[in-house]
């Protein structure tokens, strides 16, 4: 299992290739914009193509995804933040796929009151438009389309995706387009009430996921502690080990046998910058505690 960590990328992108081996990261990911703004970042084409060139030879880093702005909502009742939002995804699809990124993460956003149902079709629609719109600027139909990730909710208010159930009705609304995949936060499980602190209840999780969206959706997890207690509904990453999962409760889901080859992300705080080369030790010794626990050691 690869082990990575969210870092800043800055102006030029590249040096996140460095921030990330700087801690022993195997796997990246950073965002394409400001999280809390509007704004696109306008990067040039050369500044995508170098970042495309030097992440294909660094010799430590092997993989890059992408997490797309905390602002947008697909699910929204309001058509002016709808087109917003499906504006601004666009933007961040491009930047992801320029750079040759695995996946851009998606919080799908908030239906605020007007039902899931409703919803469904306006974000499974919006998500088609975007890679379509993507694909078709690239112009070179023979390169893949950098999927789009949709992560599990922690449950609060009115999200989309709570559950792997609501996220597979979102991808069989979009008709299961194959650009569409998931990322696990596995905080955000915990806080959404879904256990999978014992080696049953891991296995329960990846038949869940199995059963719903298909396991050859996942495309990777986001590792993190929690700073509130199981079923809280509220999204507090905290450093592993010093939360309410605790790291005996990770190591019986990341020593999996089917996550072997799925990237796991760092999200945590660290000490206030976020992940840390002691974070990333920390993930490479959950993965062993859970390779020890199903006996693989």
């Amino acid at each position: 299992m690869p082990i990575g960590a969210h870092v800043r990328a800055g102006g030029g992108l590249v040096p996140a290739l460095e921030r990330g081996a700087d801690i022993g990261a195997e796997v990246v990911q950073i965002f394409t914009q400001s999280p809390r703004a509007w704004k696109p970042a306008q990067y040039a084409s050369e500044v995508l193509d170098a970042y495309r060139a030097a992440a294909s030879v660094h010799p430590s880093v092997t993989a890059t995804y992408c997490h797309a702005t905390y602002l947008i909502n697909l699910a929204t009742p309001d058509p002016e933040l709808a087109a917003k939002s499906t504006a601004c995804l666009e933007a961040n699809l491009a930047t992801a796929q320029g750079i040759g990124a695995e996946g851009l993460v998606l919080h799908i956003g908030s239906h605020r009151g007007s039902g899931f149902d409703r919803a469904v079709p306006q974000v499974a629609a919006a998500l088609l438009g975007v890679l379509d719109a993507v694909g078709s600027h690239r112009g070179d139909r023979r390169e893949r389309t950098c999927p789009i990730l949709l992560e599990n909710a922690a449950g609060a208010g009115d999200t989309v995706g709570r559950s792997f159930e609501e996220l597979a009705q979102v991808i069989a609304a979009a008709g299961g387009d194959d650009r569409l995949g998931i990322c696990v936060d596995t905080q955000h499980l915990w806080a959404s009430g879904v256990p999978f602190g014992t080696i049953e209840e891991a296995d329960g999780v990846i038949a869940a996921i199995s059963a719903t969206v298909g396991f050859s959706r996942l495309r990777c997890l986001h590792l993190n502690d929690s700073k509130v207690p199981f079923g809280a509904n509220r999204d507090r990453h905290e450093n592993l080990g010093e939360g309410t999962i605790g790291v005996d409760g990770l190591a019986a889901l990341l020593g999996h046998d089917a996550l072997g080859g799925v990237a796991a992300i760092l999200e945590v705080p660290g000490d206030g910058d976020g992940p840390r080369r002691e974070d990333v030790l920390a993930a490479r010794d959950v993965l062993e505690r859970g390779r020890v626990l199903r006996g693989r050691a």
